[in-house]
């Protein structure tokens, strides 16, 4: 059965069944009939059950305005998977008297690795617990301590109004230094 066609080129029913009554060969691709192949036959979507052959269904992989009014609280993509992508997080406090630095992982919250100016073998062997040289000790300490850990990667956050500059500079440039990665 052959459809009219406005081209001299076309494949008919017939020479499907012809092609599959062919001997066997090694490929099981030959086994299978060959389409009918009309050229210059091909009406452009002009007509509506024609249009639905030439739409590409989507998946939307945004939320909707109306979806998101609906669940307002709904976390983020990159909210729901930061953590998993960034696990282990370096908090750095300075207080006026001493520096503490530690690693966490973020999904448990588990304290991985701490180093602080307050803690005896340093208080007593450091003569200022919050001058530059400290923050190189504890910059030092705390890479030692997560590669220790095994934990050679780590996100620093910094906080709303904190810049990178003075002493955090020296702890973060300090812990680079000692092999530790920002990521």
């Amino acid at each position: 059965m052959a459809l009219q066609c406005s081209s001299s080129f076309f494949l008919s029913s017939d020479s499907c069944r012809a092609h599959t009554n062919m001997a066997s060969s090694l490929s099981w691709s030959t086994t299978l009939p060959l389409p009918n192949i009309f050229i210059n036959s091909i009406k452009y979507p002009g007509d509506s059950w024609q249009r639905k052959e030439f739409v590409v269904k989507a998946a939307w992989t945004r939320r909707s305005r109306g979806e998101a009014a609906k669940r307002p609280s709904r976390k983020s993509w990159k909210q729901r998977t930061d953590m998993y992508m960034r696990p282990f997080l370096l908090n750095i406090f300075f207080s006026k008297k001493f520096i503490i630095a530690k690693v966490m992982h973020r999904s448990t919250s588990k304290v991985i690795s701490v180093a602080t100016t307050n803690a005896k073998d340093l208080r007593n062997s450091l003569p200022s617990l919050t001058d530059h040289n400290a923050c190189r000790v504890i910059g030092k300490l705390i890479a030692e301590r997560a590669m220790e850990a095994d934990v050679f990667a780590v996100a620093f956050e910094p906080r709303r109004d904190e810049r990178i500059e003075g002493k955090l500079a020296i702890v973060l440039n300090t812990i680079k230094e000692n092999g530790i990665i920002f990521v």
